[in-house]
């Protein structure tokens, strides 16, 4: 079973490598539930270099965010203040415009859905250069660290 599981999981770094990762990175930012971590970690175990697995999941990631951010942007607040009401949104801007970076840095590093505080950094109209700092300041160390973590597991493992 396992020698199966390592036949498939190679063949997936083979075959998709670093485009995999970029896409799973880039569309987790934005609405899929499928968080990057274990395709950098298995990418990094079976072969991919681990910093540039890391470079390539974070600017996919942080594109990602630029995205969903946008679309929160455009489409985010009519549909949030009809469902919260105009009281509730307001006191959720104020709150976040005093604390989005840190939101935004936060959900970067942590399993908070990243994509979430993107899609409400938009929809608070938070200016887009400390977003982007944010985002890639939580990013990058955390992928970094996943992917080392992995080639370290791919070394251990003789993969």
């Amino acid at each position: 079973m396992l020698d199966r599981l390592e036949i498939w999981a190679r063949e997936a770094v083979s075959e998709y490598g670093y485009l995999g990762i970029f896409l799973i990175s880039f569309s987790e930012s934005i609405v899929q539930p499928i968080p990057p971590d274990p395709f950098i970690a298995g990418g990094s175990a079976f072969g991919l270099d681990p910093v540039l697995a890391a470079v390539v999941a974070t600017v996919a990631s942080v594109l990602g965010g630029l995205t969903a951010h946008t679309l929160g942007n455009v489409f985010g607040e009519p549909i949030v203040r009809k469902i919260t009401g105009e009281r509730v949104f307001l006191r959720g801007e104020i709150l976040f415009r005093r604390y989005g970076v840190w939101a935004v840095l936060v959900a970067a590093v942590t399993p908070i859905p990243f994509k979430a505080v993107c899609w409400i950094a938009g929809m608070f109209g938070m200016p887009r250069a400390p977003f982007l700092l944010a985002s890639f300041a939580g990013r990058f160390p955390r992928f970094l660290v996943v992917a080392l973590v992995g080639d370290a597991v791919g070394k251990f493992f003789g993969f």
